[in-house]
């Protein structure tokens, strides 16, 4: 997450210049050039993290025009310009500001003033959780169910097909029947749990030469409901290093957000295993299989769906290796 520090005087300015330093992320004064609510409309929709510092009522006047929701809005933090008090203001579970408010009181000082109840409580919160395991979460909604029940004294279960290191935290059960309260899980499941999506699905792409966008999008649409993948588990996309330049695989991955990986022939050919070998893929690019081997090369894991094909488009998943723990709070 990149880190934005807005200061409002000399003091405040050698504050986030600190900050910047320790946390990284770049730090300026106000109308220099940008105004407060120039420098808020350039940063809030970046996916950055805002640190306000001075009065909080600043930074809540700044935000309150930008303000959407808890899955889409940033972090933002105000801490005053002598860095006794670190307050996250917005996205305190789900964009990381509870943890960025401690992590700007390490390294000054401050008292990370942290309001939401779960954190006040000690209670395992259930968004936190998801964030800090590199989970989407699929209905925020739920969430006030969840952590309403561990704020009452009650418990959840929680079902997971990977395992789970630790012990887990009080009132939270591991589960092995998927009917359960939460859900970690890549693929669409209908239940009425709490589902989250572990991103870790690399999505590989083979293409015909000037493939336009709306092709690609097509075919993710068909791979999407042939194998129930989510979308939000997919984490990038890998291909031959033929394709890096290509205008329309380009543009798909820039509109979805996922990072392109490319490798050579002779790199996608070395990756060991079973794949669907194709001789006229192996004329034109030097490999027999591009979408299945990209996928495994990108994962370091193993293929979870084959090779489909359509529209001159070809796609495969692998999942990475997946690693979880009961962390969920930031050191």
């Amino acid at each position: 997450m990149k880190l934005y520090y807005l200061a409002f005087s000399d003091r405040g300015m050698e504050l986030a210049e600190k900050l910047a330093g320790a946390l990284g992320g770049e730090a300026a004064r106000c109308g220099e050039p940008l105004d407060l609510d120039g420098w808020t409309a350039a940063r809030f929709n970046a996916g950055a993290g805002l640190i306000f510092v001075g009065a909080a009522g600043i930074a809540v006047r700044a935000i309150a025009p930008y303000v959407r929701d808890k899955t889409r809005d940033p972090a933002v933090v105000a801490v005053d310009e002598y860095g006794h008090f670190a307050v996250p203001l917005l996205s305190g579970h789900l964009g990381g500001a509870n943890d960025l408010a401690r992590s700007i009181a390490r390294v000054c000082g401050a008292v990370a003033a942290v309001t939401t109840a779960t954190d006040a409580g000690g209670v395992f919160a259930v968004d936190a959780w998801a964030r800090s395991q590199n989970c989407a979460v699929l209905d925020p909604e739920k969430i006030k169910t969840i952590s309403g029940r561990l704020l009452a004294d009650g418990s959840i279960r929680l079902h997971s097909p990977w395992p789970i290191e630790g012990e887990p935290p009080a009132g939270v059960e591991l589960t092995d029947d998927e009917n359960c309260d939460v859900r970690l899980d890549v693929r669409d499941t209908q239940t009425d749990a709490l589902r989250l999506a572990p991103r870790v699905a690399v999505l590989g792409v083979g293409c015909k030469s000037g493939i336009d966008q709306a092709a690609l999008e097509e075919a993710l649409a068909g791979m999407l409901e042939r194998t129930g993948l989510r979308p939000e588990a997919i984490c990038a996309v890998a291909s031959i290093d033929l394709k890096q330049n290509e205008p329309g695989l380009l543009g798909f991955c820039n509109a979805h957000g996922w990072p392109l990986l490319t490798y050579s022939a002779g790199a996608l050919g070395a990756v060991p295993g079973e794949f669907t070998s194709s001789a006229f893929v192996q004329t034109v690019t030097g490999v027999d299989n591009v979408c299945e081997r990209a996928a495994v090369l990108a994962s370091g894991g193993v293929l979870r769906w084959k090779k489909m094909a359509g529209g001159g488009v070809t796609m495969a998943v692998a999942l990475r290796p997946c690693r979880f723990t009961w962390r969920w709070l930031d050191g």
